[in-house]
C-alpha cells in the first residue's frame, strides 16, 4: 500500500522499493537494502543515486563503510510541492506558445477536407452522404443517361428514400431522350431542367448539399471526392444558380 502511495507522487517502483527498504532498516549498507528491497545490488546503487539526488536519501561514512538512510518522511511534502512548482513553471511556459498553436490549428480547421472514393461502391457511398443533410436540399447536375446506367434502380431506390426524409431537389441535367422530366415535381420534392447534351457533354455528378460539394465520374474509372469546405462549396452553389437561371432557354 505504501509502495503504490510512493509511486502515485512520482517515485519508479525500484525506489519506491528501496526508499521502504531503507526506511525500515535505518541507517544500513547497500547489500543490505538491495536484499531487503528484492533488487540486485548493482541497481540499488543506481537507485540510492537517484534518490539522493531528490533529498529523500543520504549516505554516511562509519569506517571503511558506506551507510544509507532515509531523510524524515516530510520531505516526500517538499518534493510534492517542488513537482507543483515545476508543473506551474511548465503551464506559465506553456501559456506563451499556446497562442501559436491555436493559430496553428485555426489554419488546419479553415483547410478543406476532402474526402477520396473508388468504384460502384464508394459512389454509392457518396449518395448515401447526399441523405444525411440537414439543409434539406441537394443541388445537382447530372448526366441522368450515365446515372441511370449505373445506378438501374436509381428511381425506384435511391429518390423515395430522399422523399421520405424530405430532403429536396434541383436538378440540371442531360438526356439523350431530350427532357424527362417536368419542371416541378411537388411530389418527389423536384424541380428539374433540361440542357442539351450536345452543347453540355457532361460524364460526371456534381452535387452540392448543405457545406459539401460532391464530384463523381459515372463512367470510365469510377472515382469520386466530397470537398467540405463552406468558401468552395457557396462558390460552387453560386455558379450552379448561374447556370440554373442560364438554363430557362432551354426549357420548353
Amino acid at each position: 500500500m505504501l509502495k503504490e502511495q510512493l509511486e502515485k507522487i512520482g517515485l519508479a517502483e525500484k525506489e519506491a522499493k528501496v526508499f521502504l527498504a531503507s526506511l525500515e532498516l535505518g541507517s544500513s549498507a547497500a547489500q543490505g537494502i538491495a536484499k531487503k528491497a528484492g533488487i540486485n545490488r548493482a541497481t540499488t546503487y543506481v537507485i540510492i543515486e537517484k534518490l539522493m539526488k531528490k533529498g529523500l536519501m543520504s549516505s554516511v561514512e562509519k569506517g571503511k563503510k558506506t551507510y544509507f538512510q532515509t531523510e524524515d518522511p516530510k520531505r516526500l511534502l517538499k518534493l510534492l510541492e517542488e513537482q507543483e512548482e515545476g508543473l506551474k513553471r511548465k503551464e506559465e511556459e506553456f501559456k506563451k506558445y499556446l497562442p501559436e498553436l491555436e493559430t496553428l490549428f485555426n489554419i488546419a480547421e479553415e483547410k478543406p477536407k476532402v474526402r477520396f472514393f473508388e468504384g460502384k461502391e464508394g459512389l454509392e457511398t457518396i449518395r448515401e452522404e447526399f441523405l444525411k443533410t440537414k439543409d434539406k436540399l441537394i443541388e445537382a447536375i447530372t448526366p441522368v443517361d450515365e446515372l441511370f446506367e449505373l445506378f438501374p434502380n436509381h428511381a425506384n431506390n435511391y429518390s423515395p428514400r430522399r422523399i421520405k426524409s424530405r430532403i429536396a431537389s434541383k436538378l440540371l441535367y442531360t438526356s439523350s431522350r431530350g427532357a424527362v422530366f417536368p419542371l416541378k415535381d411537388e411530389e418527389k420534392l423536384r424541380e428539374a431542367k433540361f440542357i442539351p447534351k450536345d452543347k453540355f457533354p457532361i460524364h460526371s455528378d456534381v452535387a452540392i448539399f448543405g457545406d459539401k460539394v460532391a464530384i463523381a465520374s459515372l463512367r470510365g474509372k469510377l472515382v469520386g471526392v466530397i470537398i467540405d469546405d463552406k468558401s468552395i462549396t457557396q462558390t460552387m452553389r453560386s455558379l450552379f444558380y448561374l447556370a440554373w437561371e442560364a438554363a430557362d432557354k432551354y426549357q420548353k
